[in-house]
């Protein structure tokens, strides 16, 4: 333990996500010994993320505008739309270079322990611009929905009950990310969950 604010540094910093206590006190001792102009642009860009940053009010992306950049792509196709948990993911989907439609953001999954609800995510919104209202009203009809939500517990459950509402759309093709063996591994490797998911998943070559 350290005295004053150097252990308070260190204790937040040992709160953020992927941050162990050996890594928040290298942290802290680098910011220590850090040349003040770079500490104070630090605490800049640290107080813009917070004021500056929106919102997109149609996808729930983060931007710098009411809308972000993609759905404010007139090239991408707004008849599909790929529904994430997190504005992280839309960068690991984006990543691929396969999907040029548009995102919803959910800002979460589900989770009763934690006590995330339905409520407690942009699932209203996301009923709002298949039913052709709300901020997207005079866009194209969506045609398909791609729920891309992790392949965990909540996910699953995320995924599971937005199936269930959504299928009652007329015309609305509703889709899962398919999961499987990752490129470079190994069969014996992959754990039974896995490996089923690929052998009914499977496609013909």
């Amino acid at each position: 333990m350290f005295e004053g604010p150097v252990q308070d540094l260190i204790d937040e910093l040992g709160r953020l996500p992927g941050v162990g206590p050996k890594s928040a006190q290298r942290i802290a001792f680098h910011l220590l010994a850090a040349d003040p102009v770079d500490v104070s642009r630090l605490q800049e860009v640290l107080q813009k993320v917070k004021q500056g940053v929106m919102f997109c009010d149609l996808c729930g992306n983060v931007s710098a505008d009411e809308r972000c950049r993609y759905c404010a792509d007139a090239r991408r196709d707004p008849t599909i739309v790929c529904v994430v948990e997190e504005p992280k993911d839309v960068l690991a989907v984006e990543r691929t270079r396969e999907f040029k439609g548009r995102y919803h953001v959910l800002g979460g999954a589900l989770d009763p322990l934690a006590g995330i609800g339905p409520d407690g995510l942009r699932i209203r919104e996301l009923l709002a611009r298949l039913g052709g209202t709300g901020p997207a009203s005079d866009e194209a009809d969506i045609a398909e929905v791609i729920i891309a939500t992790d392949p965990n517990t909540e996910g699953e459950a995320t995924a599971t009950y937005l199936v269930r509402l959504l299928r009652d759309f007329p015309g609305l093709s509703v889709t899962r990310l398919a999961s499987g063996l990752p490129m470079g591994g190994d069969l014996e490797f992959a754990d039974e969950l896995t490996l089923g998911r690929a052998l009914s998943g499977r496609r013909a070559l």
